[in-house]
């Protein structure tokens, strides 16, 4: 308490001699206002990234491997390919089945887009794609309507479907979709089941931009027997392979076997991409660090400035104010009151400089936010980091004008004009 109390009078005359010269103190805590918003900003900005970045790959499945058919920029270049290999392919989804360890899940995939739809939709049609049961599982689908396709289901080609939220709204609107029927092309299918919203991959390197939510869902021997793909030839059989690892199991090395496997099934043509979620994350992790060092070397420049700056100007206020530190001195005020005094000056300059950056970061953040349309998240940590450091300066910068302020000659100082 005793403590507290002697401080707090210190406080107040700092403030007082701050308030003095208020145009000088501000300019004294821009580098401070600069540098802490440019600290809290980045790291929004990466912790933002993080976050979408995360959302992805929970979407995706950490424990998951994707196999896209990588499709030809014109039909010669199929051609070319065709020459080489014949696609992707059933055959190609029972030899990982059969040769790769540790694989819990998987499921071929065949993607069509509708010719015609009906009930007609205003907005761009749904996309049929045909996968087996363990699809559900692999991505971690919840079904809030109905239930998902079965076994029984894809065995027998029944003409059934599970409709994404997106494609439920804009086919069959709000109401209960369950037992109601869609056509696509030329064939009646009946929902069974709707799914809820889901994330979107479009930022995903090496996957193709698709809606999950617009997506009518349906077994894959259905989708093979009853729907006929147009120029066989050129198309690949499958178009993508869904894979779950087990618990434990390094899907990293596990893509590694099975890009093996399809290189030499494929004869090298370079027909297939390879997406690993947990690779993905780590590449990610990886960058964001860098970008961090870079970010926040680049703001300890701003901070620098403004510590020297605290300096400059706090050697300058002990010239100014000679004789008071030697009328304080007289009167029985000991070089540690002195010290104690200037350095509380040059924290209240950078604690202020800090509050007032943590409010410019933030703003920056969300101007930053709506121009660039980046996820931008200002965490505590980052307010902390910003602050904490912006105090730290203070300290630093204000030490040795304080210790320069404690050591003038009381006698010399009451007489300096």
């Amino acid at each position: 308490m005793a403590m507290l109390s002697g401080i707090i009078p210190e406080i107040i005359m700092g403030l007082q001699s701050l308030l003095v010269h208020k145009l000088r103190s501000l300019l004294t805590m821009l580098g401070m206002i600069f540098g802490v918003g440019a600290v809290v900003a980045m790291l929004s900005i990466t912790a933002g990234a993080q976050k979408e970045m995360m959302s992805y790959i929970d979407m995706l499945g950490v424990n998951n491997i994707i196999i896209e058919a990588k499709e030809a920029v014109d039909r010669n270049e199929l051609q070319s390919r065709r020459v080489i290999s014949q696609g992707m392919s059933f055959r190609d989804f029972r030899a990982i089945a059969e040769n790769v360890q540790g694989i819990e899940a998987l499921t071929p995939r065949k993607r069509f887009k509708p010719l015609k739809v009906l009930p007609k939709v205003s907005a761009e049609p749904p996309l049929l794609i045909g996968v087996e049961p363990s699809f559900l599982e692999i991505n971690s689908l919840k079904v809030v309507e109905g239930r998902f396709f079965n076994e029984e289901d894809n065995g027998r080609s029944a003409p059934v479907c599970v409709l994404g939220e997106s494609a439920k709204v804009n086919l069959l609107g709000y109401d209960n979709a369950v037992g109601k029927y869609v056509k696509i092309n030329d064939t009646w299918l009946q929902v069974i089941g709707v799914l809820s919203q889901q994330a979107t991959a479009d930022d995903i390197e090496g996957l193709e931009v698709t809606n999950r939510n617009n997506m009518i869902i349906a077994p894959m021997n259905t989708v093979m027997r009853r729907f006929e793909d147009n120029n066989s030839y050129l198309k690949d059989e499958i178009d993508g392979i869904y894979i779950k690892v087990k618990q434990g199991t390094d899907s990293v090395e596990t893509a590694s076997v099975v890009n093996a496997i399809l290189t030499a099934t494929h004869k090298d043509a370079g027909d297939f991409t390879i997406t690993v979620p947990a690779g993905l994350l780590e590449q990610r992790r990886r960058t964001g660090f860098i970008f961090n060092v870079v970010m926040i070397c680049i703001a300890g420049i701003s901070l620098l400035v403004g510590g020297i700056g605290i300096m400059n100007i706090m050697l300058a206020t002990v010239l100014e104010r000679t004789r008071e530190i030697g009328i304080r001195r007289a009167i029985g005020a000991r070089q540690a009151d002195i010290v104690r005094q200037f350095l509380t000056e040059a924290v209240l300059i950078s604690i202020m400089g800090g509050l007032i950056g943590i409010a410019f970061g933030f703003s920056l953040s969300q101007i930053i936010a709506a121009a660039a349309g980046w996820s931008t998240v200002v965490t505590t940590s980052s307010i902390a980091v910003a602050f904490g450091v912006s105090v730290g300066i203070g300290l630093s910068f204000g030490i040795y004008p304080a210790v320069q302020a404690a050591k003038l000659d009381p006698i010399e100082a009451i007489r300096y004009e």
